[in-house]
């Protein structure tokens, strides 16, 4: 049985309301609206129709909605401190969040532009640069890792089969705003939390995938 359509979006046609419903599930599922294909596009347009409908009803969880300027991107980012839906990750997946980060930063700030990419080879490289002193994640955790990060749509990742270095990667705007980082500072300090290995590890942090906490 179909819940009853709520009162204060009575305005809403109902032929819109499937989609709503669909729109809703997913930002709070994933925190992220992305409407570049097909059935996505779809919703995406019909979400930029009530966006301040949208907004208004994710405020009330302290929830802000934030709307890409560049790309059909509409994501639902917890206001730290007030939400109780933020996302939490093991510690080896904070590392590669927070690697994804520095590499997202540095190319815009290299050279401005909406695509970022590279290969598994590249993160893994960057990952062992950033965190030295700490036993990188296998490649086959590293995979779970990133398709765990591409559900929550905040990256796209492409699984090569035959050589899983070669599987490329774009990172999504999402996980910038994810952590919102003012400066490259601010990467740093979170990061230095991570850089210290383990007593008795002999320079590898143990039991790293064991331990949560949540986004920076």
């Amino acid at each position: 049985m179909t819940p009853q359509w709520p009162s204060f979006w009575a305005h809403i046609p109902d032929d819109d309301r499937p989609a709503m419903r669909e729109i809703l599930t997913d930002l709070l599922a994933t925190g992220v609206l992305v409407g570049d294909v097909d059935r996505e596009r779809e919703l995406f347009q019909t979400a930029r129709k009530y966006e301040p409908e949208l907004a208004e009803y994710l405020s009330l969880l302290n929830v802000a909605l934030f709307s890409d300027p560049d790309r059909p991107i509409l994501q639902a980012r917890p206001i730290p401190g007030e939400c109780g839906l933020t996302a939490r990750f093991t510690k080896d997946e904070t590392l590669v969040v927070l690697t994804l980060w520095r590499i997202y930063d540095d190319a815009i700030m290299e050279r401005p532009t909406n695509v970022v990419t590279l290969s598994a080879d590249d993160l893994f490289a960057k990952l062992k640069l950033y965190f030295e002193h700490i036993e990188p994640p296998t490649p086959t955790h590293l995979e779970r890792i990133l398709v765990k990060l591409r559900s929550r749509r905040l990256i796209r990742f492409q699984t090569d089969d035959e050589h899983f270095g070669e599987s490329r990667l774009e990172i999504l705007p999402t996980l910038a705003r994810a952590i919102p980082f003012e400066r490259s500072e601010e990467w740093a300090q979170s990061a230095a939390l991570y850089q210290q290995p383990a007593a008795g590890s002999n320079g590898k942090t143990e039991g790293a995938s064991d331990e949560e906490g949540e986004t920076p």
